[in-house]
């Protein structure tokens, strides 16, 4: 049985993927499946490393998660990380869309792991 809620989503309040995410919600956060976590950005509004977890694949926009989701499941199903959880970054979004999600979501709850997707900074 697939956990209630398998990624958290790390993004800078205030940022375009913020402000996109809250006028055009995603099926996924919208059922509870993906939880938004706004933090505090720097002066640049951007998100430096994750505090916490084991970084275990960083891609450079989410398109890439829907273009390899077999790499996400693989990285996410291969991580060691103990009780940490796996965190997924990329580089740069503008806009997260269901299916880039749901690629992170597949892997989650094949992992039988929440995941955490930290946006570093807008495209």
């Amino acid at each position: 049985m697939a956990k209630e809620v398998g990624v958290i989503v790390e993004l800078a309040r205030g940022s375009a993927l913020d402000r996109n995410l809250r006028g055009d919600t995603p099926r996924s956060v919208s059922s509870g499946r993906v939880v938004l976590d706004h933090l505090a950005g720097n002066e640049n509004g951007s998100l430096g490393p994750p505090p916490a977890g084991q970084v275990v694949m960083s891609v450079l926009s989410p398109e890439a998660l829907r273009r390899d989701p077999q790499a996400v499941q693989d990285s996410v199903g291969q991580a060691d990380t103990g009780d940490e959880p796996p965190v997924i970054i990329v580089e740069a979004a503008e806009y997260l869309r269901e299916d880039e999600l749901a690629a992170v979501v597949e892997a989650a709850d094949l992992a039988d792991r929440t995941v955490i997707l930290r946006v570093l900074a807008d495209a």
